[in-house]
């Protein structure tokens, strides 16, 4: 067996309920979260900062406001099969791959346009 069978036989394998991500999209993650015995869906919406990577290590950073205005940035695995769907709320137009400009801004100011 050579190298590249090798990679392929330890390859997740692709999460369907991913669409084709860009930076600048407003999306909703829906995540499946275990608590003890039990399962549930926790949503986290927000703007997508950047896609990454390819494969197995491939991933997607979203990022939201939360209560006081504080931002959460979380990182999620494009193959992982914890994440049930990812439902694109909004495609914005941007005009660069990692929108870390983001992060200072708050407000308003923070708003990007839509692409129609």
């Amino acid at each position: 067996m050579n190298q590249a069978e090798l990679l392929k036989s330890v390859e997740a394998p692709v999460n369907e309920n991913i669409p084709q991500l860009s930076p600048g999209d407003a999306v909703s993650v829906h995540l499946k979260i275990k608590e003890g015995d039990r399962e549930r869906i926790q949503i986290f919406k927000g703007t997508v900062l950047y896609v990454r990577g390819s494969g197995n290590g491939a991933t997607f950073t979203v990022r939201r406001i939360a209560s006081n205005g504080v931002g959460v940035e979380r990182t999620f695995l494009m193959r992982s099969p914890r994440i049930q769907k990812v439902e694109i709320e909004r495609r914005t137009k941007v005009r660069r791959a990692r929108l870390y400009f983001l992060r200072e801004l708050t407000g308003k100011r923070a708003r990007l346009k839509q692409r129609f």
